[in-house]
């Protein structure tokens, strides 16, 4: 990172890690090794996940939602934490947090994209903690610049997420605009596949953009067990058209039964047990190069409940990622 943006970085902190002592690596807390990406060059090993905060509520804010989402890195690490440790075969290192003090989303979002350049091109497999869902446009940035020029290669971004978040950008960019950044930016090396579109949630110009911009998306009600068969079919088709894929993961796209602790909460949404086995098919491609996890707001979370599915999640992930 450079030292223009280094004010919006922070290292990571131990106290994010605890809990009861196995003393032979059996829980999270006891596996995570911690690492400051303002140091120049690191040794990290193979099979090396990267934990990286993304404490930013500026762009919720400017999209008229409820703060709170900058705490979501350190409630995701705090239930991490207790979670029994079964993934020996990687390295998990906490790389600390970007930070927005001063709402300089921009910049928040400059300092993550040469963040997550770094990890990438340090071999570290990067799982980003929101933060708000304009996390998505830094990190995707990151992996293009990682990338380099792409050629003919082609990056698929999916979402799971009741929004299509793909709001043209009117004065500055917001969580309700990153996808449409992407598309109109990059969109001759993206596509975009979202998944658990709820039609209340968005109105009829984010379908015709949608629709402009050839999105394959997933409505709400077709997100269900018995129809996992064909969700399936239509996410592999997707995947099997691109080079990589980048996963953004929305915590408000699940019901608020599993997740009330969001911006923006729905009694609506996805099961878990339906991502899970989505996710699955991801991970299984070996295409996945990078992901995130987004508007986790703890000020509105119930017994922790979205701060543990999110958890679960992460742990799923580092778990089964093979490169």
């Amino acid at each position: 990172m450079t030292d223009m943006y280094l004010k919006y970085y922070q290292d990571p902190q131990p106290e994010s890690w605890s809990g009861r002592s196995s003393g032979r690596g059996l829980y999270w807390h006891e596996q995570v090794a911690l690492a400051s990406m303002s140091v120049s060059d690191i040794n990290v090993g193979d099979n090396a996940v990267g934990i990286l905060g993304y404490a930013c509520d500026e762009g919720v804010k400017r999209n008229s939602g409820r703060v709170g989402a900058q705490s979501g890195p350190s409630a995701i690490r705090e239930r991490l934490s207790k979670l029994s440790y079964h993934a020996d075969d990687k390295s998990v290192i906490d790389f600390g947090d970007i930070v927005c003090e001063d709402g300089a989303l921009e910049r928040c979002q400059k300092a993550l994209s040469q963040s997550i350049a770094w990890l990438l091109s340090a071999g570290v497999f990067p799982i980003v903690l929101g933060g708000g869902h304009d996390v998505a446009y830094g990190h995707f940035i990151g992996i293009v610049d990682h990338l380099q020029g792409l050629d003919d290669k082609k990056i698929g971004v999916v979402n799971f997420d009741a929004h299509f978040d793909l709001r043209p950008v009117v004065g500055s960019c917001n969580s309700g605009t990153p996808f449409y950044q992407i598309l109109t930016g990059h969109g001759s090396h993206a596509s975009y596949m979202p998944i658990g579109i709820q039609r209340q949630a968005n109105n009829q110009e984010l379908f015709e953009i949608a629709a402009e911009h050839d999105v394959p998306y997933v409505m709400i009600e077709d997100c269900t067990m018995s129809q996992l068969s064909s969700v399936s079919e239509r996410l592999s088709t997707f995947i099997a058209a691109h080079d990589y894929i980048y996963l953004s993961i929305d915590m408000d796209g699940f019901s608020s039964a599993y997740a009330p602790g969001v911006s923006a909460p729905s009694p609506i949404g996805l099961e878990p047990a339906f991502f899970l086995q989505l996710l699955e098919i991801i991970i299984a491609s070996k295409k996945l190069i990078s992901c995130d996890i987004a508007e986790l707001n703890p000020t509105f979370d119930q017994d922790q409940t979205t701060a543990r599915l999110a958890a679960i999640i992460v742990d799923t992930i580092v778990r089964t990622y093979t490169q």
